[in-house]
């Protein structure tokens, strides 16, 4: 087996790093133990391995199960203890000499007040019994200790092995699944993993999770000890786990760590006659096998063996929990698994009995299935061979419950769910046709039904007889998600097709699927507009729109959130009563009928007046007027129109070419107001062409109105002329030409040399690259002038 030939691999390097721990790996005698709880006809009887606590009044029948040629006489002896500073009484003390065969079997009742419960094997010498007698009552305390530090490691070996055997079970497969099931029995079992295995090619993971030098299982340094003394190797298969006394199911511990040292305490006895080494009960069938690390002595000082048994104390059921809570789970289905967590001895040792899950018939019967443990896939399998679903309402819960030992615990409930394939169906369609299946996309389909958690599968069927894969979700509350591929679908009638889960034939849903149609919101005209917008989708199948006479034809449509826009157009101002209702006519003749909605007339303004100032620091290129720089701040007026009347939080837009800005209006009065901006700052530095304006009162906004033109224009520090004339500057190759010289494509220069009859009248002409039609100039200064 892979754990052996780890262990065997490991042992070297175990005697050497480690050689004051030996691990727990000679095979010793076996104890075969049954258990008897309770009196008369209530009496049950069971085997070691399924009791994790001993009661006063319980009937123990021990017996050491030694090989017919044994040739060393045993004593065996079984003692209860009653705590660390109370020694037990000596009629607590029972010897059985097991070379008789009288003397084989111990039949013994758990007396009232004992707490510990620990057998030795002692090598018959005459005096014997009454030495260990005497050992235990002169220091009670370390058996104490003995007994729960013994019992523990049982209790983790036994989860250890438990982990171990899964994996190896894993590896004889091929080790393909690996990577899935270890983190599950890991979670199972409460162990720590590395995940550096589960990266290793498929072929080394087992042997990383059961050994070696790139053990799976972690230490954290308080339980190394432990791992030691369990499996020989120092920190290889160290593991990080919880503590989990005999009632047990975990809790850290702060003396898990010391295990080890039960050799240390007991070795405090060591006389002429006699030393004490500690033997590990694991569970072997119905018995104990104890597995020593040391090698017993039948020279003086003779070994004797000390093994613990359960503790003597109340029942402590183990507290397992819905690893999912609130989850929904399909009871039909074949294999099905109840995530739970919390109790990882159930599936480490046979503690958990009768293990059930109790759901209530429609008759009121309750109805146990049995559960079987499954640390593989990290909960219970329920067992549903003879589950009969016609018997079981839709929507129920079940109780897990069963016996810890002797006693009865319930655990935690669960959601089923009991698929009824007939009563599945699509919700009824909306009167305004929202609920319609629409060809061309995706559609998703809220589903309603009983067993949502059952669906296996679904499947579309076209009306050409196709089939299409359907992927759906579960919605809280019941009921799933489907998403229905209609991609490259014809209209027409099709039918959904849902496989649950323990059911034969699938239940069908019919659907039919349509053309997507045009929407119709609304048509709305401001006074005085011959343009209006018409609302809704699909609006590319207008034709044209009638109102009151009045004939609109469409124009430009955009796309927004939600659905188109379309310009309609009349030939004339027409002229029309709010509360009017229209017809759009369609593509196909098809009409349907539109709500109009007569707006306010929208904002008018003129322009009044503008003022150009130029930047401070530079020279200044004289523009015509009309003509703005970038560099430039751009300060108008304009006066409200016949029907405007300017209001605080009125604006402006302008705008040239793409780029618009927003620009607050100051008020002088209700008919004239004022904006000011720098073009170059709120337009962006490169824009240049036309501006433009228009004023917003709310959502209305008037026609667009002419505010000049914008270009671009370079920094100018120097304009001279001598001999020759000289022009400085940054961004020169915003000119085409300055004077009669062409100032060169993607020019990078800041100087440009011109000859004397260039600046005429002090003035020096120059060409715009955004505008060349501008008269643009600058004024020139005489060197040394």
């Amino acid at each position: 087996m892979i754990l052996r030939a780890g262990m065997v691999a490991a042992s070297a390097l175990a005697t050497a790093v480690a050689a004051q721990v030996a691990p727990y790996d000679l095979a010793g005698p076996r104890l075969n133990v049954t258990v008897t709880h309770g009196d008369g006809q209530g009496a049950t009887t069971l085997p070691i391995a399924a009791v994790p606590n001993l009661t006063a009044g319980d009937r123990l029948t021990i017996t050491a199960d030694l090989p017919q040629d044994q040739s060393a006489h045993y004593l065996l002896v079984v003692a209860f203890l009653r705590g660390a500073t109370n020694p037990p009484p000596k009629k607590w003390f029972f010897e059985g000499e097991t070379w008789k065969a009288k003397g084989r079997t111990l039949r013994i009742t758990v007396p009232d007040g004992a707490q510990q419960a620990i057998a030795f094997l002692a090598p018959a010498t005459g005096g014997d019994f009454g030495t260990v007698v005497d050992a235990v009552r002169g220091r009670p305390g370390a058996f104490v200790r003995a007994s729960q530090d013994l019992n523990q490691a049982s209790l983790d070996r036994a989860r250890l092995d438990a982990y171990v055997a899964g994996i190896n079970a894993r590896d004889t497969e091929g080790g393909v699944r690996l990577e899935q099931v270890s983190p599950l029995l890991a979670r199972s079992l409460s162990i720590r993993l590395k995940d550096d295995c589960l990266t290793k090619p498929a072929e080394l993971q087992a042997g990383c999770l059961t050994g070696g030098s790139d053990a799976l299982v972690l230490s954290d340094g308080h339980s190394s000890s432990i791992a030691e003394a369990l499996t020989g190797t120092p920190t290889d298969l160290a593991y990080q786990l919880s503590a989990t006394p005999q009632g047990g199911y975990g809790y850290y511990s702060p003396y898990i760590g010391v295990v080890r040292d039960v050799a240390r305490i007991l070795g405090a006895f060591r006389t002429a006659n006699y030393q004490y080494i500690p033997a590990l009960a694991t569970h072997d069938g119905d018995g104990l096998k104890l597995l020593l690390n040391a090698v017993p002595s039948f020279g003086k000082p003779k070994s004797v063996l000390v093994a613990a048994l359960p503790a003597v104390a109340p029942p402590s059921p183990p507290p397992l929990r819905a690893t999912h809570p609130g989850v929904a789970y399909c009871l039909t289905r074949p294999g099905l698994v109840l995530p739970v967590e919390g109790a990882p001895l159930i599936h480490a040792t046979a503690y958990a009995r009768d293990l059930a899950l109790r759901v209530t018939a429609k008759d009121g019967r309750e109805v146990d299935l049995p559960l079987v443990p499954d640390a593989e896939q990290g909960g219970v399998r329920v067992r549903t061979d003879a589950l009969k679903p016609d018997r079981f309402d839709a929507e129920l819960t079940g109780r897990l419950h069963g016996r810890w030992g002797f006693e009865p615990f319930e655990g935690p409930r669960f959601a089923l769910q009991n698929p009824q394939g007939s009563n599945w169906r699509a919700p009824d369609k909306a009167g305004d046709g929202s609920g319609e299946l629409v060809v061309g996309r995706d559609n998703p389909l809220p589903l309603a039904g009983a067993g949502g958690a059952c669906v296996d599968a679904m499947t579309l069927k076209l009306a050409n007889g196709t089939t299409r894969p359907v992927a759906w979700e579960a919605k809280k509350g019941g009921g799933v998600i489907a998403t229905l591929p209609l991609a490259g679908v014809a209209p027409g009638d099709m039918s959904l097709r849902v496989q649950l889960a323990g059911m034969t034939e699938p239940a069908t849903i019919p659907l039919t699927a349509y053309a997507e149609a045009g929407r119709i919101d609304g048509f709305t005209l401001h006074a005085g507009d011959r343009d209006g917008v018409l609302t809704g989708a699909r609006l590319d199948m207008v034709k044209g729109l009638s109102v009151d006479g009045k004939t609109f034809r469409p124009g430009a449509l955009v796309r927004v959130a939600g659905g188109d826009r379309l310009t309609m157009t009349a030939d004339a101002v027409p002229a029309l009563a709010d509360g009017k209702s229209g017809r759009v006519t369609l593509a196909d003749g098809r009409t349907a009928a539109v709500k109009v909605t007569l707006a306010p007339a929208r904002p008018a303004a003129t322009l009044i007046a503008r003022t150009v100032t130029p930047p401070d620091g530079a020279l200044t290129v004289a523009l015509p007027d009309g003509v703005v720089s970038q560099r430039d701040r751009l300060t108008f007026s304009v006066r409200a129109g016949e029907a405007t009347r300017f209001a605080p939080g009125d604006r402006v837009e302008v705008a040239a070419g793409d780029a618009t800005a927003t620009v607050p209006l100051r008020l002088q009065d209700a008919g004239v107001a004022i904006a000011s901006l720098a073009p170059g700052e709120a337009l962006g530095a490169g824009t240049a062409g036309p501006l433009r304006f228009r004023v917003v009162q709310g959502d209305a906004a008037g026609d667009w109105q002419p505010l000049g033109t914008l270009v671009r224009v370079p920094v100018l520090r120097a304009a001279a002329c001598a001999d020759r004339c000289t022009l400085s500057g940054r961004d020169l190759f915003l000119l085409s030409a300055a004077g009669p010289v062409t100032v060169p494509e993607g020019f990078t220069g800041e100087t440009l040399t011109l000859p004397t009859e260039a600046a005429k009248d002090a003035r020096l002409a120059l060409t715009l690259r955004d505008d060349p039609a501008v008269a643009a100039s600058v004024a020139v200064t005489a060197k040394g002038g």
